[in-house]
């Protein structure tokens, strides 16, 4: 479904990304680990067409994105979740849901969003709510349901977990199986490697720019190099 090839990406003259190279499966869920400043953002941010590449390039569902804007690459059927959830925070909680919406008609929002409700609940009680007002852990939820508003066939998530509660990271967790379960493929850039390889079909680990390590999420795992440098083992 997406396969990234020989990717480099600068920032002026840093050299972020480094000939990086990865696919994602339909119905897969796909994770990429690593530390802080390892590259993880900037490669999702490339493959939603806010970064450009210096060399190498990105297909989805058989098509370039090479010079494809962000805007019209979502309406292709690839949704990205950014680091930090970046609601629109002035904006109610159905406004934001209807922002995410603006690829589909009318009649498919009302479909979309009730589903978005029930996914998420919580929405459904602070749907009139100011968004800056939510909880970190509700904002979450609202920036994956405004996601959603635009029927993805992929879903990037940059950092789900960042700043919850452990009870509410298993929750965000839960939410992505059950996305994946009813056919959403989910790419998944995470720091909590424990909780991304569990998920994971399989996982990409990356180091200062580069992928060291691959394997299924399983594998991941149980090898002693990641136990040693990501689990804490």
């Amino acid at each position: 479904m997406l396969k990234a090839e020989n990717l480099n990406v600068y920032y002026g003259a840093i050299h972020a990304i480094k000939d990086v190279s990865f696919e994602v499966n339909e119905g897969e869920i796909v994770t990429l680990i690593g530390a802080n400043g390892a590259g993880k953002s900037t490669i999702l941010k490339t493959v939603s067409g806010l970064l450009s590449t210096k060399t190498g390039g990105v297909t989805f569902m058989d098509q370039s994105l090479g010079k494809i804007p962000p805007h019209v690459i979502v309406e292709k059927g690839l949704a990205h979740v950014p680091e930090g959830r970046r609601v629109f925070t002035r904006m109610s909680v159905e406004e934001n849901l209807e922002m995410g919406g603006y690829t589909q008609s009318k009649a498919d929002n009302e479909k979309t969003m009730e589903e978005v409700y029930k996914l998420f609940p919580r929405l459904l009680e602070r749907r009139k709510q100011v968004s800056g007002t939510l909880s970190g852990g509700e904002q979450q939820m609202l920036a994956m349901g405004r996601a959603m508003m635009s029927k993805p066939k992929l879903l990037m998530l940059d950092e789900p977990s960042m700043g919850l509660a452990p009870l509410l990271v298993e929750q965000i967790f839960e939410i992505i199986k059950s996305l994946n379960s009813v056919g959403t493929t989910i790419l998944l850039v995470e720091q909590n490697a424990q909780m991304a390889l569990s998920v994971a079909d399989r996982g990409y680990v990356l180091e200062t720019g580069s992928i060291i390590s691959t394997g299924t999420g399983a594998d991941l795992l149980a090898s002693p190099i990641i136990k040693k440098a990501y689990l804490g083992g």
